[in-house]
């Protein structure tokens, strides 16, 4: 709750809760609602689910107040929509990946979140991809994710000129533990590059 709390207090638009076993930045229902309730009404809360069956996803939904989903696994469209929540849908940038084709995949999708790839890893490597491969004439809102840290933010942002950022091992101090002046510091440079 005091991650949620401090990220709020730098200003951040959204917070992402993971609801995925296998990360070291799983949380259990309880915990998200907790954190949902503590960020206040104007702060986006965002369910990221990693290939997880419809049924369990229905039930974080019955307990927790989210207000966006965030998908990245192996979900097809039908899928990511059957939810009827506004979604946003993860595509790892592999180096063969046609990008555009990917984005147009998920045409009910609100965003498509771009992060990096790394074999039989969902995501949060801390890697970074090569931003020269976003697309700059997307109709689909873009979010850069992939090794992002108050170092490269704003780089990143200015080169891509992208929808928005996440970040999650960018502003920690170890796995799943945030830093407050990391996440001041990243919220400051991202925006200087916007």
């Amino acid at each position: 709750m005091a991650d949620g709390r401090a990220a709020v207090a730098a200003g951040v638009d959204a917070i992402g809760l993971v609801f995925y076993a296998a990360s070291s930045r799983h949380i259990e229902p309880q915990q998200a609602l907790e954190i949902a309730r503590a960020v206040g009404p104007f702060v986006t809360v965002v369910g990221l689910f990693v290939n997880a069956d419809a049924h369990t996803v229905h039930q974080v939904l019955d307990q927790v107040p989210l207000h966006l989903l965030q998908f990245h696994g192996d979900e097809d469209e039908e899928y990511c929509a059957a939810f009827k929540r506004p979604y946003m849908k993860a595509i790892r940038m592999r180096p063969d990946l046609d990008v555009e084709a990917q984005i147009a995949a998920f045409p009910t999708a609100s965003a498509i979140l771009l992060d990096a790839y790394r074999p039989g890893v969902p995501g949060g490597t801390g890697e970074t991809f090569d931003c020269r491969r976003v697309p700059s004439d997307s109709d689909k809102p873009l979010v850069l994710a992939g090794g992002l840290t108050a170092d490269n933010v704003a780089q990143a942002i200015s080169a891509t000129r992208v929808y928005g950022v996440d970040v999650s091992g960018g502003v920690e101090s170890s796995a799943g533990v945030k830093d407050v002046n990391k996440i001041q510091a990243f919220i400051n440079n991202a925006r200087s590059g916007a």
